[in-house]
């Protein structure tokens, strides 16, 4: 039973990463695939913290973090949107000043 929850996390990051490797072109859709790929992360850190019988702290401290990172992708998209109207990726021009 292990062995199949594990396994699925597994496909879950390889799904995660492709996600996020293809569909580059929206701001929106990298967070999101971000987003998954910490939720799989999170997953396996609870399932291997509980068969080791070790403290959940880390997992409270991960989840802190991955809040932050959620919060601070969703300020960058917003602040996108409001200065271009859009989140294109490719239509961001990082030498302009």
């Amino acid at each position: 039973m292990m062995f199949y929850v594990e396994g699925s996390i597994g496909l879950g990051l390889i799904v995660g990463s492709l996600s996020f490797v293809l569909n580059y072109g929206h701001l929106l859709n990298s967070l999101l695939s971000l987003e998954f790929l910490t939720l799989m992360i999170y997953w396996l850190l609870g399932i291997s913290s509980g068969q080791t019988g070790k403290d959940i702290f880390f997992l409270l401290f991960y989840l802190v973090m991955v809040v932050c990172e959620g919060v601070l992708g969703l300020s960058v998209l917003i602040s996108s949107v409001y200065s271009h109207g859009l989140d294109y990726m490719k239509n961001y021009n990082s030498l302009s000043c």
